[in-house]
């Protein structure tokens, strides 16, 4: 091979720096091909000359659009776009390690244990996570997607690092009230003593408070040994504050895809959030509204007897208002 690189390289060196070396029929080829190659250059070149002379200015205008239109669909977008995204059942482990670790206390699942699913969206375009306009506009049509302008979620400037630390936060934020609220609950509601309880929640690539009143109900099914899915699988969402008050949240409405695709046949959703769940609510899923972890936990209940469930509070478009 290094041989055949050397003859190579030799005999462009001699067309190039010593043509009248070169033996006449090779120079003779060579000249041709040289010829060949201008005349087609100079041959397309007139053509599109001719071309473009016959055209006009608005021709001119045109083009000059489309192709600040095509170079415009692969720029970075001002929309972010949300689509269902994974769930995790606050009962089991994830990375593992048990998403709520309780000390002090015997928590023992049964072997028809249910499961208690926190629902998210995924999120393109957030920083770090830029998407072209062209995938944005795709995104319009796709009715498990939804667009939002960039700064309904990010704040104008902030960098990929200061979001992520805001998200972080929230979820610490989300994590504590969740621990507080429960065990409050739990002692005044339950008659549960918590004096001696400890509770590490673990999670991994979840960020935001959206997941608080799932937290809260998993400590309560884990300290109080009680399986509060009734060995089916409910998902919900919602914030949650130290009182236990459920607070509103983002992308319901792909959120309870996500729980109807992971197997969730019961969807607890904050009552503040009815407006957008009313007519967006997917094929054999129930939806509860609930306003407090008391509404909440009791709702649970019934769902687990079976019974009374007409009495369970469902979305009205007038509810959130």
């Amino acid at each position: 091979m290094g041989f055949l690189c050397a003859k190579l390289c030799t005999f462009a060196y001699r067309i190039i720096f010593m043509p009248n070396k070169m033996p006449n029929k090779i120079m003779y080829v060579f000249n041709k091909i040289n010829k060949n190659i201008f005349s087609t250059f100079k041959n397309v070149a007139g053509s599109l000359i001719e071309y473009f002379s016959a055209k006009s200015f608005r021709y001119f205008i045109g083009l000059f659009v489309v192709i600040v239109s095509i170079i415009t669909l692969f720029l970075p977008s001002a929309y972010v776009v949300e689509e269902p995204g994974p769930t995790q059942d606050v009962l089991a482990k994830s990375s593992g390690k048990y998403v709520i670790d309780v000390k002090n206390h015997h928590y023992k699942p049964g072997s028809k244990s249910g499961k208690l699913l926190l629902v998210t969206v995924n999120t393109s375009g957030i920083p770090g996570y830029e998407i072209p306009n062209l995938y944005a506009i795709a995104s319009w049509f796709d009715s498990k997607k939804q667009v939002l302008p960039r700064e309904v979620l990010v704040p104008v400037n902030q960098n990929a690092s200061d979001y992520k630390k805001e998200i972080t936060m929230q979820m610490r934020s989300s994590q504590s009230s969740a621990q507080v609220s429960a065990l409050k609950y739990a002692s005044s509601k339950l008659g549960v003593d918590v004096k001696n309880v400890k509770i590490k929640l673990h999670i991994d690539d979840i960020g935001g408070p959206s997941a608080g009143m799932m937290y809260a109900l998993g400590i309560l099914s884990k300290i109080t040994n009680n399986d509060l899915a009734g060995g089916r699988t409910i998902a919900g969402t919602g914030t949650i504050d130290n009182s236990g008050k459920v607070g509103p949240i983002g992308g319901i409405r792909l959120k309870m895809i996500s729980a109807k695709r992971d197997g969730a046949s019961w969807f607890l959703a904050p009552n503040s959030n009815c407006n957008e769940v009313v007519g967006n609510i997917p094929q054999g899923l129930k939806v509860v509204s609930v306003k407090t972890l008391d509404d909440a936990y009791k709702a649970l209940e019934k769902i687990k007897s079976g019974k009374n469930l007409e009495s369970l509070k469902t979305c009205k478009a007038e509810s959130g208002r």
